[in-house]
């Protein structure tokens, strides 16, 4: 049975005329990992330092374990944080960093030291209690300020765009870390990021944020493969968007038709790159057509093939193709394959 840890009830906040959040309710279960994924100003910062106290709502509000906490200050509320900048003390030792929420609760030296050197080991740094945070990489340093945020054994740990001034290798490497980290303390997190690889990867669940309000709220694969709105469709992964019309029982976009329950209209499709197929096409196969190859853009194992085709003028779709199967059919810039749509996977906005 899941247990309820923090519950934001119609959470608002406005900064003059402008309206930051708009009526927020959220609910983030004990031990959970979620992320707050959502475009530069989208607002989910701003919710975070709510829930920190660092903002205070214009109104509605923030409960944590079955305590009120909307109008406390942040030392009154059962938290550890970790910014994008590490906010690390540069004039303290390592270990005088990790301790220093210890140090402030008057916790004895003795305990203090062994938690020091539990938290270092826990973060992958044994040892490094006498050293200062310039003589850290910037990935350490980030480990650093995860180990003080542990410290105290807070029941929330917020995570505010923690890995995005690393580079992209440290960034993978770091954020699998802070995952496994999680599992093993079993700390309800909440981290804010606007990276979508990030997000897919890490968490529990995803709560989507554009112009302070929740788009949806999902699983990874709920979100990736079930978005409630086209700017979730477009915002989480890449899709292609085709321009589409319902009439008698059909959806037809190019001279393409697909049976299609809904009212007459226009529509826009939204398809993944991946849910469109060029495996060999078998015999009997439907919704395949004749395509030809315009661009291809080398990402490592697998490529973006952009292609166009009579069936679908005047768009254009980018599929997803392994650098092996490339290789395999001999196909470049120019060359022409056969493609199969996926109807189940279609999206209809």
């Amino acid at each position: 049975m899941t247990e309820t840890f923090l519950e934001l009830r119609h959470v608002r906040k406005q900064f003059g005329g402008f309206t930051a959040l708009a009526d927020i309710e959220l609910t983030i279960q004990k031990g959970e990992f979620v992320c707050f994924l959502g475009p530069s100003g989208c607002g989910k910062t701003t919710l975070l330092r709510i829930i920190a106290g660092l903002e205070e709502q214009t109104g509605g509000e923030v409960w944590q374990a079955g305590r009120d906490i909307s109008r406390l200050p942040p030392a009154q509320r059962d938290y550890g944080i970790v910014f994008q900048s590490y906010a690390l003390f540069p004039n303290l030792t390592i270990a005088d960093n990790v301790s220093y929420g210890l140090v402030n609760r008057r916790t004895p030296k003795a305990q203090v030291a062994q938690r020091v050197a539990e938290l270092l080991k826990l973060v992958g740094l044994p040892g490094c209690e006498a050293k200062y945070p310039a003589q850290m990489s910037g990935g350490q340093q980030q480990r650093i300020a995860l180990a003080r945020a542990l410290a105290t054994s807070p029941g929330l740990l917020l995570l505010d765009e923690p890995l995005s001034a690393l580079d992209a290798l440290e960034r993978v490497r770091l954020r699998q870390e802070i995952r496994a980290l999680q599992q093993k303390v079993g700390v309800t997190t909440i981290m804010v990021t606007h990276d979508q690889e990030e997000a897919l990867s890490v968490a529990d669940r995803i709560v989507v944020m554009n112009h302070g309000k929740i788009e949806q709220v999902g699983t990874p694969l709920e979100v990736y493969r079930e978005p409630t709105s086209p700017f979730v469709a477009d915002f989480v992964g890449k899709v292609n968007v085709l321009p589409a019309r319902v009439a008698n029982g059909e959806l037809r976009f190019g001279t393409l038709a697909i049976p299609y329950k809904a009212n007459d209209g226009e529509a826009r499709v939204y398809l993944r790159p991946e849910d469109v197929l060029a495996r060999p096409i078998a015999d009997g196969d439907e919704h395949v057509f004749d395509a030809n190859i315009e661009k291809i853009e080398f990402l490592g194992s697998y490529c973006h093939v952009h292609v166009c085709s009579p069936a679908i003028e005047p768009s254009r779709l980018t599929v997803y193709l392994s650098l092996n199967y490339l290789s395999e059919q001999s196909l470049s810039v120019g060359s022409s394959l056969k493609l199969r749509l996926m109807p189940e996977r279609l999206k209809v906005f």
